[in-house]
Parts: C-alpha cells; sequence; structure tokens
C-alpha cells in the first residue's frame, strides 16, 4: 500500500509537471473561452500557442469543421491575466518559414469593450506558401510565354527592319539629310548676308509697310466717317436705283405687251417697216441739209427723190 500510494503520487505530480510547462493551459490559471472562425486553418493544431504581441496568452482548445463544410471553428483558452479587446485582429501564422503555426492576436486601438467569454470573432487565415508558388509559377510561365513572344518580335525585327536593304536606305536618309542640313545652313547664311547687308533698305520698307499701314487704316477712318455722314444720301440713291430698276422692268413688260408707240412699232411688222422707212427719209433729208444747205435744197433743178434708193444715191 505504501509502494502503490508512493506510485500514485509521482504519478500525478509527473502529470502536473507535464501540464505546467507544457504548451497546455495551466490547471492553476483560469481561462476564457474564444469561437474563431475561419475559411481555412492551414497546419493549426490543437495545444498551438495563443500570442498577444508575442507573448503566448492562451493555447488552441479545439479545432473542428463546421456543417456547411466551408469553414472551420477553433476554440481558444485564453488566461483571464489578458483581456482581448473586441478590434484586435486575429489571425494565424507560422513561426519561421516551416515552423509551427499559432494564432496571432494584434491589438490596434484597444477600445472596450473587451471579449467576453465564448464570443465569436473572425480570424485571418494563414499565409499559404504552395498557393504563392504556384501563383508563382502560372507567373513564370506567363513569363516565359512573354519572353518567347518578345524574342519572335526581335527576330522578326531584325529579318524585316533591319536588314541589309533597310539599313542601306536608312544610311542614304541620313546622308541626304547632312545635305539637306548642310544647304539650310547655308540658305540661312546667305539669309543672314542678305539682311546684314540691306538692313538699311529693310529697314526703309519696315518703315514703308508700317506708314502704307498707317495711311490703310487712316483711309479706313476716313471711309467710316463718309459713310457715317452721307448714309442718308446713300440712302436715297439706292432707293432711287431700285426705283429705276422697278421702272425699266415696267418699260419692258409694257414693251413686250404691245402697249404705247414703242410696244405698237415692235408687236406691228407693217408699222416697224415704215417707221424704219421714215427713219432712212430722215437720214437722206438730214445728209442733203448738210451738204447743199435749206436754199440749195428748194431751188435745185432736180426733183427731190421720192423713195428711199434714189435719195440714198443723191
Amino acid at each position: 500500500m505504501k509502494v502503490g500510494l508512493f506510485v500514485a503520487i509521482g504519478l500525478i505530480l509527473l502529470a502536473v509537471l507535464v501540464i505546467q510547462f507544457s504548451k497546455g493551459t495551466s490547471l492553476f490559471r483560469g481561462t476564457y473561452a474564444l469561437r474563431l472562425h475561419a475559411v481555412n486553418v492551414g497546419g493549426l493544431k490543437v495545444k498551438s500557442g495563443v500570442l498577444l504581441s508575442g507573448v503566448q496568452v492562451g493555447t488552441v482548445n479545439e479545432i473542428h469543421l463546421d456543417p456547411d463544410g466551408k469553414s472551420v471553428t477553433i476554440l481558444l483558452r485564453v488566461y483571464k491575466d489578458y483581456p482581448i479587446y473586441h478590434d484586435a485582429r486575429f489571425v494565424i501564422e507560422t513561426a519561421g518559414i516551416l515552423g509551427d503555426q499559432f494564432v496571432s492576436v494584434i491589438p490596434t486601438t484597444n477600445a472596450p469593450p473587451t471579449l467576453a467569454d465564448g464570443a465569436d470573432v473572425d480570424c485571418q487565415e494563414p499565409f499559404d506558401l504552395q498557393e504563392v508558388a504556384r501563383s508563382a509559377a502560372g507567373f513564370i510561365q506567363r513569363l516565359d510565354g512573354t519572353a518567347k513572344k518578345l524574342d519572335l518580335a526581335i527576330t522578326d525585327l531584325r529579318s524585316q527592319v533591319l536588314n541589309a536593304q533597310t539599313l542601306s536606305s536608312f544610311g542614304t536618309s541620313i546622308t541626304n539629310l547632312r545635305v539637306f542640313t548642310e544647304q539650310a545652313i547655308g540658305t540661312i547664311r546667305g539669309i543672314n548676308d542678305v539682311i546684314a547687308t540691306n538692313g538699311a533698305r529693310v529697314g526703309i520698307a519696315v518703315s514703308n509697310a508700317v506708314y502704307f499701314s498707317e495711311e490703310l487704316t487712316r483711309l479706313a477712318g476716313s471711309a467710316q466717317d463718309v459713310l457715317a455722314t452721307n448714309g442718308a444720301n446713300l440712302t436715297a440713291a439706292t432707293k432711287n436705283l431700285e426705283d429705276i430698276s422697278v421702272t425699266a422692268k415696267q418699260l419692258a413688260a409694257d414693251l413686250q405687251a404691245g402697249k404705247g408707240l414703242a410696244g405698237t412699232v415692235l408687236q406691228n411688222p407693217e408699222l416697224a417697216t415704215n417707221v424704219q422707212m421714215l427713219a432712212a427719209n430722215l437720214a437722206v433729208t438730214s445728209s442733203n441739209l448738210n451738204r447743199l444747205g435749206l436754199w440749195g435744197i428748194l431751188w435745185s433743178h432736180k426733183p427731190p427723190a421720192t423713195n428711199t434708193t434714189s435719195n440714198r444715191t443723191r
């Protein structure tokens, strides 16, 4: 009985020491529970530590999959000595690169209230190095494809653009450009020489141009004054021209309609012929008056012509 009692006490002390110095919760310190909800917990395990600003304040007590199969609930046991405020962030992190994972509590403003026992909070999923590696592999593949396309483009550029004929044409263009530049420089020098030689004449020409511009301005001002002074007269003259135009149009219409003497003459061919004969006789009589005079015609022994033909002969 003594040996059995000694062994039992030793086992109990050993269990207490194991619990005390392990990652588990101490039997002599009070705790409160927090439930974290995350999409993925990575390699987080039960008995993993809960660190607040790098100090262990609790452990992971349980991890189980939610009924919907899309999220995970993590039950934490946090020491009552370490209150956690509601604005703190919970992140699953890894110790080093390949170390154990733990729950990191990152405080922000520490605005009250604190999280109570059994509170539900969201947890940020851990950094997935494999996912990053897969993404990097895809990115490297796309980069490799882009490099191949760039290499093909450079090859096409060399074969089609940077060939011997293109380079020869480019060299010819550079030569022509150099010749054109030299000619342009020579032309500019010639212009400078002309300006330097004929500076006085250029100045006179500019002065004359300025004077001519001033005179044109003065002439425009005078024209404006004339228009302003004789505006009423110009308006009356324009009105008279419009009246004359209307009268001429009316006269032409009357002539076409056969109104008046002139219209009758134009519309009656026989009367028009008589008027023409009368005009011819008047012309012959006027010619005789100019040649013989009035007394010569009256005392002439020859009888005067009675038709247009004889009068034209005389």
